[in-house]
């Protein structure tokens, strides 16, 4: 029995997959949480095998929640299933520890497929991000600059686009304001931006928050 947790701030969304995973012989939904806080306190239960994971979500976003949960437990499969499409996304989160990653508008078998792989220790690519891959590996400058940003760097960097100030990020990630100005300084330099107004342009313009 795969033992599932599903972190998703809509409540329609979590019970439609609840609703959609009891036909599964094979899975059992344990757990639910609305937030990267309330994941992380699943976590810290170990008692799931899959997390399912959104990651637009208010408070701690689901890019913050995987960067936890991956210090966390380090094995445990997160399985991102989002409304942004694979391209924004995707191929970012798989290097900082996601399993796989799946557009909302997917075909529901394709979730249970995705979650039985995760589960067995694999990642789970779909053809479109295998593409983007492989294009990578290909050594083509064509990717967006954010694809170059560490884990640290991409959670400063939608935090600072969703116009949180250093002060509250300082106490939230429990970093200090100077080692923060650093990460801030250092986003700024990679994307090639003067203020944190150009970064909310830049993270609307490609997609990355809404």
């Amino acid at each position: 029995m795969i033992r599932i947790a599903i972190v998703d701030d809509h409540a329609m969304v979590r019970a439609g997959l609840r609703q959609f995973f009891s036909d599964q012989i094979d899975f059992n939904v344990v757990a639910e949480a609305a937030n990267g806080r309330e994941a992380l306190e699943i976590v810290r239960k170990g008692e799931v095998d899959v997390i399912l994971l959104d990651i637009s979500m208010p408070g701690q976003s689901g890019v913050d929640a995987l960067s936890a949960i991956r210090a966390r437990a380090p094995d445990l499969p997160v399985l991102i299933l989002s409304g942004f499409p694979e391209a924004h996304y995707a191929t970012t989160l798989l290097r900082h520890g996601a399993s796989g990653y799946l557009n909302k508008d997917c075909d529901p078998e394709e979730i249970v497929k995705a979650i039985r792989t995760v589960c067995r220790g694999r990642k789970y690519i779909t053809a479109g991000v295998a593409e983007q891959l492989a294009e990578g590996l290909g050594g083509g400058g064509d990717k967006p600059p954010h694809e170059y940003l560490s884990k640290r760097e991409l959670q400063v960097f939608l935090r600072l686009a969703r116009g949180e100030t250093i002060g509250h990020m300082a106490q939230s990630m429990s970093l200090s304001v100077k080692t923060l100005s650093t990460y801030r300084t250092r986003v700024m330099h990679k994307l090639k931006l003067e203020s944190n107004s150009d970064l909310t342009y830049y993270a609307l313009k490609n997609g990355l928050i809404q």
